[in-house]
């Protein structure tokens, strides 16, 4: 977690987007679901503005769920805590009033991305909302180039180590990132109906 305010030089503008964008009264009784949670950073976010929500976690590591239960202990929310891969999974639960993921999604295919879409829309409850704050590919390949330098640029001029940021690359081996366009058109066949980027900061 810390070297992700690093390693994403807009980390400010790019989750408080998410809690900004969320329409929901804050103090609503909200079931949301967390996909790829990890150590359960947006969720800690969205439980300070949401005192009445049930959240559920998914994540593929039970290690990192288990930071993320540390965490959010200082919470008075209820929590659920869910080991899987949310991409394979029959079934996510619910209905939930929100969906959120972040930096997650990217690790998917195409096809993964697409199956998820749809899965995502049928678990949501009527006037629910799928917000995914992630990482995308450029349209072009010399924009994935500019995303790429300023990328390097910008970790480096936020003090990133040189551990840091091999780790980072190394990590981005196993990244199957799409194009916004391609998302948001396969968010419509979907099902979506309101589908935006809300915010764009290069590749973010």
């Amino acid at each position: 977690d810390q070297s992700r305010r690093k390693l994403i030089p807009c980390f400010a503008d790019f989750y408080r987007t998410v809690r900004e964008i969320i329409p929901f009264d804050r103090q609503e009784e909200l079931s949301i679901l967390d996909l790829g949670a990890g150590t359960g950073l947006l969720t800690g976010m969205i439980a300070a503005d949401f005192g009445n929500t049930r959240f559920m976690l998914m994540d593929i590591s039970a290690n990192m769920l288990a930071e993320a239960e540390k965490r959010l202990a200082c919470f008075g929310n209820e929590f659920a805590y869910v080991v899987t891969d949310y991409s394979q999974a029959p079934s996510l639960g619910g209905p939930f009033d929100l969906i959120m993921s972040s930096l997650s999604i990217h690790h998917l295919d195409q096809m993964q991305k697409r199956e998820l879409f749809a899965k995502v829309y049928t678990h949501l409850a009527p006037g629910g909302l799928f917000v995914n704050a992630d990482q995308v590919l450029g349209e072009t390949e010399e924009i994935e180039r500019i995303y790429r330098k300023m990328w390097l640029s910008q970790v480096k001029a936020n003090g990133a180590t040189e551990a840091e940021l091999q780790g980072a690359l190394e990590r981005m081996k196993e990244d199957r990132m799409s194009t916004l366009s391609w998302q948001l058109a396969s968010l419509q066949d979907a099902g979506f109906r309101k589908v935006n980027c809300w915010y764009q900061h290069y590749s973010f």
